[in-house]
């Protein structure tokens, strides 16, 4: 998306009008957000992904029971959106304490459309 900013020149034209410049400058895009998913399973228990919800995305223990619930019942429930960077972190974190404490949970990400 291209900004444009108006500015009258110095010079009129011959008509005695003065004439308009158009100064371009790109308009900054936001960068694009990502989905941070957790998946169902049948192995994981249900107390681990409450504490899950509340150690990485900083849920409160409410928050973290509801969206474990949907996790349970839906398969799969949008646990934040962040940037890039932060949703890989996020992902990598999660997946890295549920191998430590021996639990196939699944977390994934995906651009937000």
């Amino acid at each position: 998306m291209i900004e444009h900013k108006w500015m009258m020149s110095e010079k009129p034209d011959d008509d005695g009008d003065p004439s308009l410049l158009v100064q371009t400058r790109p308009k900054t895009k936001r960068p694009p957000l990502y989905k941070v998913l957790l998946l169902n399973d049948d192995y994981t228990p249900m107390e681990f992904v409450v504490h899950v919800l509340e150690r990485f995305f900083g849920m409160t223990h409410a928050e973290a029971f509801e969206i474990m619930l949907t996790v349970h019942k839906k398969g799969v429930a949008v646990v934040g959106v962040f940037s890039h960077e932060i949703a890989e972190t996020k992902v990598g974190q999660v997946m890295d304490f549920a191998r430590r404490h021996q639990h196939p949970l699944q977390c994934t990400m995906e651009r937000e459309e």
